[in-house]
C-alpha cells in the first residue's frame, strides 16, 4: 500500500497531456466482445480499471496485446462467457458492461454485482429494463443471470438516461434482429463515441449525439481501429487544478465542444481560459471570484446530464470554490453519497455547510491547511489532491488507488508541472 506526499503552495507551470476519456475506454473494451475478429483501441488510458476489464476479457479466453503504451489489440473469437469470474467483476462497476454484449453474441452472460465507486446507490434497473425490451430474461440473485437467445429489435423508452445503461441497450441492439429505437438515450460524448466505434464495426446508428438512437441489428460485426478522445474530465480537473494554485496551464489535445458547459462554470467562478485549437490555456492572474446571480443572490451550480455540467467534476468545483471570493451553492442531483468528502475540506480549514446529503454552500476564500486524508472516490480524491496542492502545510493523502482508477500516472503528470508530491509506502 502507498500514499501520496503532498507539499502544498508551489506555483506550478509547463503543459500536460490528459489521458484517454476514462468513460469511454471501459464501454469500447467491452464492445470488442461483439465481434469474433481483432479490434485496435488507441488512446487507452493505463488505469487500473483498464486493467480489471482487460483481465477479464483474459480470464475468458480472449487475448489483449498492447501493442504500444497507450494501444491494444483485442480478439475475442476464443471467450467463453457462460460465468464471468467474480472477484474480479466486483473490482470495478464497469463490468455491468459485459452484460449487453455478451447476451447479445452468446444468449446468455451470468455476471456479478458490479463493484466502482460508494457515491451512493447505483442502480441497475435501467440495464435489466432495456435487455428485457429487446427480449432477455434477468434472474436477479446473489448473480445476475441474463438469457436472451437471438435478441430482437424493439422501441425501447429508457426510464431514466443512463450513461451505461444507455451503453448496454446500443450493444445488445447492435447484434439485435430487426431494428431497435432508443428514446430517452444518454448523449455524452463517450456514449457517442461507442457508436461510432460500432459503425465502425459494421453497425448502422442514426442520431448520434441526440437521445434518440435507431439501430439497425446485424448478424454479426466485424474488426475495427478506434482512437479513444482525451478525457474532458480530467481536462477539467487541470482547470481547477491551475486555478486553486494560481498556475498557468496549457492543456494539450482538447476537444472544445466537450468543454462548452465546463468551461461556463468556471466562468461563473472567476476562472477564464483561452482555446487555441486543441490547446487550452488557463492564464495565472484569475479573478477568482463568485459571480452573483442578478439583484445579488447566491448563485447555484448543479449537475446533470449531457449538456449540463458533469456530476464527476462536482467535487472538483467544490474545492476550487474554497479558493474563490464570495458564497456558492452546490447541489449535485445525482448521488446522495458525493457530497461527504467535504468533511476532509472542512478538516483543512475549508468554510463548507453540508445542508443535506446533495446540497453544499461554500464560502471562501479560505487558507487550506494540509492534514492526512483519505481519498473517498475518484474524483474526490483527486479534488483532495488539488487541495493538498493549494494548501500551506504537507498533506498525506491515503487510499491513493481510488485516484489512480481514473488518473493515469498522476503524480508523475504533477511533477513534470512543478509540484511536490511523492509516492510513499505505508508503514
Amino acid at each position: 500500500m502507498e500514499k501520496f506526499v503532498i507539499g502544498g503552495r508551489r506555483r506550478l507551470t509547463g503543459s500536460v497531456t490528459p489521458g484517454g476519456n476514462k468513460n469511454e475506454a471501459l464501454p469500447v473494451l467491452a464492445a470488442t466482445l461483439l465481434t469474433e475478429e481483432p479490434v485496435t483501441l488507441r488512446n487507452v488510458p493505463r488505469i487500473k480499471d483498464v486493467d480489471v476489464m482487460c483481465r477479464v476479457i483474459e480470464k475468458h479466453g480472449g487475448t489483449v496485446e498492447w501493442i504500444e503504451d497507450n494501444a491494444v489489440r483485442i480478439c475475442t473469437a476464443g471467450f467463453e462467457a457462460e460465468a464471468l469470474d467474480h472477484e474480479l467483476c466486483r473490482k470495478v462497476r464497469a463490468s455491468i458492461l459485459f452484460a449487453g454484449p455478451l447476451v447479445a453474441r452468446f444468449g446468455r452472460v451470468e455476471l456479478p454485482p458490479p463493484g466502482g465507486d460508494v457515491i451512493g446507490r447505483r442502480r441497475l434497473d435501467t440495464h435489466f429494463q432495456a435487455l428485457q425490451a429487446l427480449g432477455a430474461s434477468v434472474g436477479v440473485g446473489t448473480t445476475y443471470d441474463i438469457r436472451g437467445g437471438r435478441l430482437l429489435g424493439a422501441d425501447v423508452f429508457l426510464d431514466e438516461a443512463s450513461v451505461t445503461g444507455t451503453e448496454n441497450a446500443i450493444m445488445a441492439a447492435a447484434l439485435a434482429k430487426g431494428t431497435t429505437t432508443l428514446r430517452n438515450a444518454a448523449c455524452e460524448p463517450h456514449v457517442q463515441q461507442l457508436c461510432r466505434l460500432l459503425v465502425q464495426m459494421g453497425s448502422s446508428i442514426e442520431g448520434i449525439g441526440t437521445n434518440t438512437l435507431v439501430i439497425e441489428g446485424r448478424d454479426t460485426l466485424g474488426g475495427a481501429d478506434h482512437t479513444v478522445q482525451s478525457d474532458y474530465l480530467e481536462i477539467g480537473s487541470f482547470i481547477g487544478l491551475a486555478a486553486a494554485t494560481r498556475s498557468p496551464l496549457t492543456i494539450n489535445a482538447v476537444q472544445p465542444d466537450n468543454l462548452r458547459m465546463i468551461r461556463m462554470v468556471f466562468r461563473r467562478m472567476g476562472i477564464y481560459t483561452q482555446v487555441e485549437g486543441d490547446r487550452l490555456f488557463v492564464p495565472e492572474d484569475q479573478p477568482m471570484k463568485i459571480r452573483s446571480d442578478y439583484h445579488g443572490h447566491v448563485p447555484k451550480i448543479d449537475d446533470g446530464i449531457w449538456p449540463q455540467f458533469p456530476t464527476d467534476l462536482m467535487s472538483i468545483v467544490i474545492t476550487v470554490a474554497t479558493q474563490c471570493t464570495g458564497t456558492v451553492l452546490f447541489f449535485e442531483k445525482m448521488f446522495e453519497g458525493r457530497m461527504f468528502f467535504v468533511d476532509a475540506l472542512q478538516g483543512m480549514g475549508a468554510q463548507i455547510i453540508l445542508c443535506d446529503p446533495h446540497r453544499v454552500v461554500v464560502s471562501g476564500p479560505q487558507t487550506l491547511r494540509g492534514g492526512r486524508v483519505q481519498s473517498p472516490d475518484v474524483r474526490a480524491g483527486m479534488a483532495l489532491l488539488i487541495a493538498a496542492l493549494a494548501s500551506v502545510h504537507e498533506t498525506h493523502i491515503y487510499n491513493i488507488r481510488q485516484i489512480e482508477r481514473g488518473y493515469a500516472r498522476i503524480d508523475e503528470k504533477l511533477r513534470a508541472l512543478g509540484a511536490a508530491i511523492e509516492r510513499v509506502p505505508i508503514d
